[in-house]
This record gives C-alpha cells, sequence and structure tokens, in this order.
C-alpha cells in the first residue's frame, strides 16, 4: 500500500516572515529542574554530546600547529583532505579521490545548508525526503532553504530503515536530495545503503547519507554508501562522535565529484572554513584509530548497563544495531514519551528526550544518550532499582 507523505511546511512564512520554532532541547528545561532536584544531580543523557577525553595527538595539534594566521582553505587542507582519504580506505576499502572529497564546519552546518544550495543549482527541484524519525536539522535545512520538508516513512518489515517505496512519484519529480541516516538518530536502525543509492540513481535524486555515527555500528561492520560508487551519492564524516572532539566543529563530505565540486565551490563563496588549528587536529583525529576502539568499548558497556537497568524497572530496552542511543518504547502504563521522560527524571535524575522531538512518529518512545561517564549510570541504574522495590 503506498502512503502518502506529508511535507512538513515551514512555519510562520506570511507577512510576518520567518518565525524559527522552539529549539527542541529548550522544552526540557522543566524536567531538567525535576531531575537535579535529586540527591547526586541530575544525568543527563538528552543530548549527544561526548564526555570523554579526545585524542591527544589532536589537543597537541590544536595547539601547535602554527596554521592559526593565515585564511584556511575552504576545502580543507592538504593534510586534512589526505587524512580524510587514508580514513576512508583503511576503514571501508574503498578509494576516494582528494578532488572528490572537501570539509565542513560540522556536519550540522553541512545537513542545514545544503538544501539551499542545491536549489539555487536547480530552482525546478523544492523538496528535501528525509527519514519520519529522525535528526530535527534533516527538515529544518529544508525549511531554511524555503523548501518542502517530506518525510519518509520507516520501513515496517524486514529491516533496512527507510520504505522508499512508499514516496510518491510527484514528491521524487520535485526531490532536490534524500538524506539517510545510518546508524540512525534516534533509533540506532540500520539502513539498507546499497538499496537506497539504487533508488537515487533509479530516480535522479541525489542521496546524502550521513554517517556521524558509523564507528559505532553493532551488527556487522561499518558501512558507507561510498561502497556503492560515487555516483549520485555523497558520505558526510565528522569527529565529533568518532573523535569526542564536537567542540572543534569538524568534518567532510565525499562522493560524485560533480556534486562535492559543486558544494566545495558554493561553499567557498559562503566563506565556510574550518580554523586551520582545527583542520590539524581533525587531520590527527583521522589519522588514529586506538582512541576509536577504547571509545567503542566504553559506549557498549554503557548502553547495556542502562538497558539492563531501564528492562528491569519495567521499560523494556533492547541495545541498538548502532549509535550510543537507546530507543525504549513507552510502555502502556504511561501516554507517551513525554510521560515516561518525566517518570524517569522524577524517579531516577536521569534526562532523556521524549520521541516525538524526532517526529511525531517518534511519540510512542524516548531516545537516552549513554554519554554519561558509567559511573552517572551505575547511579541512574541503584536509583532505578530503589524505585522499582518500593
Amino acid at each position: 500500500m503506498r502512503v502518502v507523505s506529508v511535507p512538513v511546511e515551514a512555519r510562520g512564512h506570511g507577512a510576518g516572515g520567518f518565525r524559527p520554532p522552539p529549539y527542541p532541547y529548550e522544552r526540557l528545561s522543566r524536567l531538567h529542574a525535576l531531575a537535579d532536584a535529586l540527591p547526586g544531580g541530575i544525568v543527563d543523557c538528552s543530548i549527544g554530546t561526548p564526555c570523554d577525553p579526545p585524542p591527544p595527538e589532536a589537543v597537541r595539534a590544536l595547539a601547535s600547529s602554527g596554521a592559526e594566521r593565515g585564511y584556511p582553505s575552504s576545502a580543507g587542507s592538504a593534510a586534512f583532505r589526505q587524512a580524510a582519504v587514508e580514513y576512508v580506505g583503511r576503514t571501508f576499502g574503498v578509494d576516494v579521490e582528494v578532488s572528490e572529497l572537501a570539509a565542513c564546519v560540522g556536519t550540522k552546518e553541512m545537513v542545514v545548508s545544503t538544501p539551499q544550495y542545491l536549489r539555487l543549482r536547480d530552482p525546478s527541484r523544492d523538496t528535501v525526503l528525509y527519514p519520519s524519525v529522525s535528526y530535527p536539522s534533516y527538515a529544518m535545512g529544508a525549511q531554511l532553504a524555503g523548501c518542502r520538508a517530506v518525510p519518509v516513512p520507516l520501513a515496517r518489515t524486514g529491516g533496512g530503515g527507510l520504505d522508499l517505496d512508499a514516496v510518491d512519484p510527484s514528491d521524487i519529480q520535485r526531490a532536490l536530495l534524500l538524506w539517510v541516516n545510518s546508524p540512525g538518530n534516534p533509533s540506532g536502525e540500520l539502513t539498507d545503503l546499497g538499496a537506497a543509492a539504487a533508488w537515487g540513481r533509479r530516480h535522479g535524486v541525489p542521496v546524502f547519507s550521513d554517517e556521524c555515527y558509523v564507528e559505532y555500528t553493532w551488527e556487522g561492520r561499518p558501512r558507507t554508501i561510498l561502497e556503492t560508487g560515487a555516483e549520485g551519492v555523497v558520505a558526510v564524516h565528522s569527529v565529533s562522535k568518532r573523535s569526542n572532539l564536537a567542540g572543534i566543529r569538524a568534518g567532510f563530505f565525499a562522493g560524485d565529484g560533480g556534486l562535492v565540486g559543486y558544494l566545495r565551490e558554493v561553499r567557498q563563496h559562503a566563506g565556510l572554513m574550518v580554523p586551520g588549528p582545527v583542520q590539524a587536529a581533525a587531520a590527527a583525529a583521522w589519522c588514529d584509530d586506538g582512541h576509536v576502539d577504547a571509545q567503542r568499548a566504553r559506549y557498549r558497556e554503557r548502553l547495556e548497563l542502562l538497558a539492563r537497568a531501564l528492562t528491569d524497572a519495567g521499560c523494556p530496552t533492547r541495545l541498538p544495531e548502532g549509535s550510543f542511543y537507546l530507543w525504549p518504547a513507552v510502555p502502556a502504563r504511561w501516554a507517551d514519551g513525554w510521560a515516561l521522560a518525566e517518570e524517569l527524571a522524577r524517579v531516577a535524575g536521569l534526562l532523556v528526550s521524549p520521541g516525538d522531538l524526532y517526529g511525531p512518529e517518534g511519540a510512542g518512545h524516548v531516545r537516552v544518550a549513554v554519554v554519561q561517564p558509567t559511573e552517572r549510570l551505575a547511579l541512574v541504574a541503584k536509583r532505578l532499582a530503589r524505585s522499582a522495590r518500593a
């Protein structure tokens, strides 16, 4: 059965102009105060902000690169791009030309700005397709570009992430791009990237693959859409999650030579430049895999600890296929994700994100980012156990 996707229109357009909606995580302030009232304070698992140390090599490079005086290359320095190319080859076994890769100022900026630039390239298309349960910036990027944000339903059976057969033909004709995210935020699901790439090529729709959680793939090996070839696809990567360097704002995009070349040029005109010392730090991070292995072990331990604690407390929670998020369904005794989030804040001091922050289809879940130190998550587990006994 075909599902007609409903576009998300930009809010507040009209005589008064665009008025941005409340930032999603600002809606949690009441729950924050409730959780922080417990002895020992809040354990904030609402936002995926890393708390663990970045690689020392990257910190040293940031402090000693000598690159702070001159203007940095918008596309990325030779060292930055070479390090990223080698990372892709080492991690995925994919050969990428340096000319098919460029730097971006953190991948959130890339996600939000890309629809604007692609629409300048092809004004006849005005639609951004994105997963119906996903990071809010995919839809917001469309709205800020004056485009239609059309959610793609999640596959109901057989896995694979998206039900691309459900996209209305009229939306396909108007599509600027399709975003995929694997492993996905918030659910941790893996998307069939080969199927997404084939769909995009069949319909002439560029596919942009947000792969910032790829190092935390628990089912099988890490995958990139570039394994299907570069035609019509772009992969987006970041040091934020991989290397605990969210504060320096650095990433890269790679893939189809025409798309990468166009975006590289227009971004240069827009003045989008990763600072020189940051490029040096990111290059050092791309070159090292040992710190990623250590971080992977930390997140796996935390996922297992908190999934077990939530399950024992009456909220069955399975481990994700990837990412460092838990995505438990709301048990029947709570009305929705906000009700469960309030209960977790009240009894466990645990701040989580209600699932509707990631789209209406997420209302029956909460997202738990296991980014706090293990001893803080152990405190949550103790509080949950004590509440269950009471």
